[in-house]
């Protein structure tokens, strides 16, 4: 990922995923390493909208293995089906989460994580990686947040896992 400085000047979180995809876009399809796409994107995505924590964990050894990711520090280890993340997973499906205390089995790597939201990525149907963003604010994602965070799982994907 070449050197991008993010000019993000919309106020609504429609227009603001919209420009982040547009300048993310072609540091994305550029890049060939899985390490440091992910690092990249992980940065990005925490210096445009600000979240709590913002990583991606990989599947390694039927287990997700802590990846890339900005912010505290984080589990190491998530087991198939635990947690949000492992319920992405399983799932194969976008976890919204409100309230991560209400959420059954929920891991807490941080207890000022408050909601979260996970985007599976996956190719042929088979699970590579899963995009985990922390808020430490109750209710801060939406459908919005799903739809841009499934296309940026997408490119994501397409770059690296094809």
């Amino acid at each position: 990922m070449s050197e991008v400085n993010f000019n993000i000047t919309a106020t609504g979180k429609v227009e603001r995923y919209q420009q982040f995809l547009e300048q993310v876009k072609p540091c994305i399809e550029g890049e060939r390493y899985e390490v440091s796409l992910l690092a990249n994107v992980s940065a990005a995505l925490k210096e445009v909208f600000g979240f709590f924590w913002v990583g991606f964990y990989l599947v390694k050894d039927n287990q997700l293995i802590l990846g890339p990711f900005q912010g505290s520090m984080a589990c190491s280890i998530i087991r198939f089906g635990k947690g949000v993340c492992g319920t992405a997973w399983k799932e194969n499906k976008t976890q919204v989460v409100p309230d991560v205390d209400l959420f059954p089995g929920h891991i807490a790597c941080s207890s000022l994580s408050r909601s979260e939201i996970v985007v599976p990525l996956s190719k042929d149907g088979e699970i590579k990686a899963v995009l985990d963003i922390d808020s430490d604010k109750l209710a801060t994602f939406d459908d919005i947040d799903r739809v841009y965070l499934e296309q940026l799982a997408s490119l994501i994907t397409k770059t690296i896992y094809e």
